[in-house]
């Protein structure tokens, strides 16, 4: 579980990158990375 979520989160900050690179989907992107962070935080929080 924990690895599919770092998967996630590497592909989420990937797309990202390349979204600013080729100016893509910028929001969207945007709104998937926020959402990915938030729920890498709330992972640490209650481990």
């Amino acid at each position: 579980m924990n690895a599919l979520i770092w998967t996630i989160i590497g592909i989420l900050i990937l797309i990202w990158l390349l979204g600013f690179v080729f100016k893509i989907a910028g929001g969207f992107i945007h709104i998937l990375l926020i959402i990915a962070l938030i729920v890498f935080i709330v992972k640490m929080i209650r481990r």
